[in-house]
């Protein structure tokens, strides 16, 4: 298989790598791969790396069958042929998340399956011997936690480019943080990747969908939107905010004195 990945791509892979020091020489990186075209692209563009890199560091990948569909166990295999062209070691497993959703009605389906997904990785990534796990999350989907999090929590957070398991002791990274969705989608379009549509059920159906069209329309009325929400995620982007909340033994001191007058030591 040809390397050609548009330099913009590489470009902003090799951004993230170097800014967020993701790769080190002996690294054994586990790529999650789900067939889908963001996972595919993070497998070639990682192939891509190592052939381009002069760092020493080997790739295998992992794909799950959730079991969603009878059929998804046949299609593992056009993935494995995709990674064994990129010289890419590829193995599958079962889990039967569909099942599990169904068992644990009171959790969010996305939920379960991401716990379910990430521990049979973490595990399968200690079996071989990888020291991280590579995911292939965009900007687009940090942009989209981000404000997902505000939205329903109140809290102004997203997952790292690199993370550090401690119960696992692995590392996960995202060398694809800086890539946009558009900019996948526009590649994998022109490149003939044998993509895999996605089984889960609820695809297109999540609250994270919901974010994203409403990112969308929200961008009708104020284009730079994105990009905003993208700056608003880093640590020095913070402005004015007030102060934590004050527990009732904090405030205490200033309540009677408000109350009574004078001044109380409590």
């Amino acid at each position: 298989m040809r390397y050609e990945l548009p330099q913009i791509i590489f470009s902003k892979v090799v951004r993230a790598v170097v800014e967020f020091d993701l790769i080190d020489d002996g690294d054994k990186i586990l790529i999650g791969v789900s067939g889908g075209k963001d996972s595919l692209l993070l497998t070639y563009a990682l192939a891509t790396l190592k052939q381009r890199a002069k760092k020493n560091f080997d790739l295998t990948a992992l794909t799950i069958n959730p079991k969603f569909t009878e059929d998804f166990g046949e299609k593992i295999s056009r993935v494995k042929n995709f990674c064994n062209e990129l010289g890419i070691e590829h193995t599958s497993r079962e889990v039967d998340i569909a099942g599990l959703i169904h068992d644990k009605k009171n959790k969010s389906p996305c939920y379960t399956c991401a716990y379910f997904r990430r521990a049979v990785v973490n595990r399968v990534a200690n079996e071989i011997g990888a020291n991280k796990i590579a995911y292939a999350h965009h900007l687009d989907d940090a942009v989209e936690t981000f404000f997902m999090s505000l939205l329903s929590s109140g809290q102004l957070t997203t997952f790292q480019p690199k993370t550090f398991l401690d119960r696992t002791s692995l590392t996960v990274i995202r060398p694809l943080v800086y890539v946009r969705e558009s900019e996948i989608k526009k590649f994998v379009s022109r490149s003939g990747f044998d993509v895999l549509k996605s089984p889960c059920p609820f695809d297109g159906a999540t609250n994270r969908q919901q974010i994203k069209n409403l990112i969308g329309d929200l961008e009708k009325n104020f284009p730079d939107l994105f990009n905003h929400l993208a700056s608003a995620m880093r640590k020095n982007s913070i402005g004015e905010l007030w102060d934590a909340p004050k527990t009732r033994e904090q405030m205490r001191k200033n309540y009677f004195a408000l109350k009574f007058g004078g001044t109380f030591n409590v």
